[in-house]
């Protein structure tokens, strides 16, 4: 097997970079990158600009199947216009429904769309836990392991987050029947993290835990599995939603008196192991704070918009050093180039004016986005070191995607035109060749190996799914 491929231009750490050879090793890192180089006899030829693999730092898999089945107008449940709370009120009633094996197949079928869309690795915030009566499965770990394997035929880098979810609001207040199959105690999550982790490690995913929110993890909790999972692996990454909505924010005030990144800044050690997913509504001082911290705001600019969560300001985030990185949540969009165009274009908005989420050192956006929203996203998976996938470089996983030089928005552009056009102007069409996951091709064409059986996997899971409404 040759263990290299050849780019006209490829999207180094540091730029465009003319003429690269890559080389990686059986493992599937990159062992060599050659700069004005030539292709030796026998090196497959990159049809296009190459970029790194993307990580799509938030998932929930089985939300991919209710995509689009929300969208009419209804009244919430507390007599308002339609929110995320009402859309929540939905998804429970189909999260209850699921069994492991359509939790599979839906999983599959959203992972092989996310290689085809860019991404080469995912971090999965995996929440439902037990069978549909609330009750754990004989292997408590079943659905867990429905997503790894899942992830491994796919094969798409995993971050595996299992969600502590505990109370259904701030101060204890008892979980609703509607998430009776999320529901843990801290000493069975813990002992689900154990479980998982020689697992996690046979098949190169990373473990980390994903204590659900503050409204539904109390503070006894959360020290508990923190100091737990430290014991456990003390460099495991940690996802937590937060300040998504300003209903959160109200409530969290009303009950201890702080906004809630604020109160997560003072009772917890934030730091670089944390993604703080969403946190779309903190004021100066937590935008400052929580920047400081090292912690990634973990971004999902479409399934934001879908719920009408608000606006991140990221402008305020980056001028306090802050580390960011996108995923796509509920899943919406499956596409990583539409993650980075919905960011920016909100900025746009929220800011009336062009070009936001660039500057004087990378002037031309979807290339300061790309390499930002990659670093990022590394991070938040806990995969700088080991499995790392922070970019095109020696040490790191061979992830990356090859741009298609024919698609019509490409076609006689420049590479660093390309990847804008690919971002800005590909009208929603795949403007990606392959993708490399780990030195092996997994998408050709713009079509992953197993795509036509993953769709009907997909479709099939979803159609039984919905028949029993």
């Amino acid at each position: 097997m040759n263990h290299a491929l050849f780019a006209a231009d490829a999207l180094l750490p540091g730029g465009w970079t003319r003429n690269v050879r890559l080389t990686w090793d059986a493992a599937g890192d990159i062992a060599h990158v050659e700069h004005d180089a030539k292709p030796v006899a026998g090196d497959p030829v990159a049809n296009g600009p190459l970029i790194p693999g993307m990580v799509n730092l938030h998932s929930h898999a089985f939300q991919r199947a209710i995509a689009g089945l929300t969208e009419f107008r209804g009244r919430s449940i507390d007599g308002q216009q339609d929110s995320f709370w009402s859309w929540r009120t939905l998804m429970y009633r189909f999260a209850l429904r699921l069994d492991p094996a359509q939790m599979e197949a839906i999983a599959l079928g959203l992972y092989v769309e996310m290689i085809e869309a860019g991404y080469t690795s995912v971090c999965e915030f995996h929440y439902v836990h037990h069978d549909a009566d609330g009750r754990p499965y004989a292997d408590d770990a079943t659905l867990a392991l429905a997503l790894m394997r899942a992830a491994h035929r796919a094969g798409i880098g995993l971050t595996l987050l299992p969600v502590l979810y505990q109370t259904s609001g701030f101060g204890g207040t008892a979980p609703g029947d509607g998430q009776r199959r999320f529901i843990r105690s801290t000493d069975s999550m813990l002992r689900l993290l154990e479980r998982l982790k020689p697992l996690c490690d046979a098949q190169g995913a990373r473990l980390g835990l994903a204590p659900h929110s503050l409204r539904a993890v109390p503070p006894e909790g959360l020290r508990q599995a923190l100091a737990g999972l430290d014991a456990i692996d003390a460099t495991a990454p940690i996802h937590i939603h937060i300040a998504e909505q300003t209903k959160e924010v109200d409530d969290c005030i009303a009950w201890s008196g702080q906004r809630p990144v604020a109160w997560l800044l003072d009772h917890a050690n934030v730091n670089a192991r944390w993604c703080l997913v969403h946190a779309t509504h903190m004021d100066t001082d937590e935008y400052a704070r929580a920047a400081r911290s090292g912690a990634v705001a973990g971004l999902c600019p479409t399934t934001e918009a879908n719920l009408g969560d608000g606006i991140f300001d990221l402008p305020a985030w980056r001028a306090a050093g802050g580390v960011w990185g996108v995923g796509s949540d509920s899943h919406i969009c499956v596409n990583a180039a539409e993650e980075l165009l919905m960011l920016e274009y909100s900025q746009r908005l929220a800011t009336r004016q062009r070009n936001v989420v660039a500057d004087s050192g990378q002037p031309h956006v979807a290339t300061a986005m790309t390499l930002a929203a990659v670093q990022g996203g590394a991070q938040a998976a806990g995969r700088l070191d080991p499995g790392c996938v922070a970019g095109l470089a020696i040490g790191q996983r061979a992830d990356f995607v090859v741009l298609d030089a024919a698609h019509l928005a490409l076609a006689g552009l420049n590479a660093e035109d390309m990847l804008s056009s690919h971002v800005f102007a590909s009208h929603r069409t795949s403007a990606i060749d392959a993708v490399w996951i780990g030195g092996e091709q997994r998408a050709s064409g713009g079509r992953h190996l197993l795509h036509d059986s993953a769709a009907a996997g997909f479709v099939a899971a979803r159609t039984q799914l919905l028949s029993t409404t």
